[in-house]
């Protein structure tokens, strides 16, 4: 099958199967799996124009509802964290679409921006992991190692359904704190902080064409002490917010660049099938997330970031 805009010609069943699998294991940690499939547009299917960002922002509009939809029916979703990160992160998404366009077009110096976000994102969940003597991070992990304990011993007592979850609670929220119990543990952090870094994360989303999903989560695992557990639903909600507003910028402004001769705007049809793909891994990797261990979930993000991230740098010498 032939796609136009992206020039690509390929099965219909690849994209949808890459998706597939991708947003599968990586659903888990939160994000929608885009981080990944760029790197396969690009380096597999060769679809290096600036299009490539909106169709990936595409793919995560189509896909992330699946996964939202699993985490609201669980109570596992943090709506003001979701909230804050949109509101922080959209006005980055639309600087970050115009840095694209105009200073990162050429697709060598993309791929080298693109790994060293990668290797950022994944060092930093390698320290998170090993951060002793912090007692926020040391309380996260007691209460993920906890809930993913009785979740499972929950499977072999036939009188429980293992469906039910803990859920979130909100107790505080201002525009200086948000605090939110799970499991009878307190987690809080500063609104404002996160703000802020929602906005700088917004830009890196807008260029590579991510959301911000995938890098805002393992900030606020390994910088603010949250359960993986409980961050996930509004880290894919946001990203699913973040990347209309992102696809439909980059459509709006596609016909100013049209002097350029790149193609701009999404590839509808290739995005939909990657989106297609996304939708049934996304519902299925939520679903399964409570039976995994949360160090197996960190383990798994680290290393597709880290597999990418070094083969994006290291192609660029």
């Amino acid at each position: 099958m032939y796609f136009e805009v992206s020039g690509v010609t390929v099965s219909p069943l690849v994209p949808f199967l890459v998706a597939f699998f991708v947003s599968l294991f990586v659903a888990s940690a939160g994000v929608s799996g885009a981080f990944l499939l760029l790197p396969f547009q690009v380096s597999i299917l060769g679809f290096t124009s600036p299009a490539v960002s909106p169709t990936n922002l595409f793919y995560n509009i189509v896909a992330i509802p699946s996964g939202v939809y699993r985490y609201m029916r669980e109570g596992r979703m943090a709506w003001p964290l979701a909230w804050v990160i949109i509101i922080g992160t959209l006005p980055g998404i639309f600087i970050g679409a115009i840095i694209r366009i105009l200073y990162l077009p050429d697709p060598k110096n993309f791929k080298f921006f693109a790994g060293f976000v990668l290797l950022y994102i994944g060092l930093r969940l390698v320290q998170s992991m090993f951060t002793k003597n912090d007692p926020a991070i040391e309380k996260a992990k007691a209460v993920e190692a906890r809930f993913y304990t009785e979740k499972n011993d929950k499977i072999n007592d036939p009188e429980n359904d293992p469906d039910p979850a803990p859920a979130v609670v909100t107790v505080k929220f201002s525009l200086k704190q948000y605090s939110y119990s799970f499991y009878g543990e307190i987690f809080t952090f500063n609104t404002a902080g996160l703000l802020l870094l929602s906005s700088m994360v917004g830009i890196v989303g807008g260029i590579y064409g991510i959301g911000g999903g995938a890098i805002i989560a393992p900030f606020l695992v390994a910088f603010f002490g949250l359960p993986v557990y409980t961050i996930a639903g509004a880290t894919l909600f946001a990203t699913f917010a973040t990347s209309i507003a992102g696809v439909v910028f980059y459509a709006g402004i596609a016909p100013l660049f049209a002097y350029t001769g790149l193609a701009i705007a999404p590839d509808w049809a290739l995005g939909a099938l990657f989106g297609a793909g996304g939708f049934l891994g996304l519902y299925c990797g939520a679903r399964l997330q409570k039976y995994m261990p949360a160090k197996i979930i960190k383990i798994i993000l680290i290393l597709a970031l880290l597999f990418v991230a070094f083969r994006y740098i290291y192609s660029f010498f």
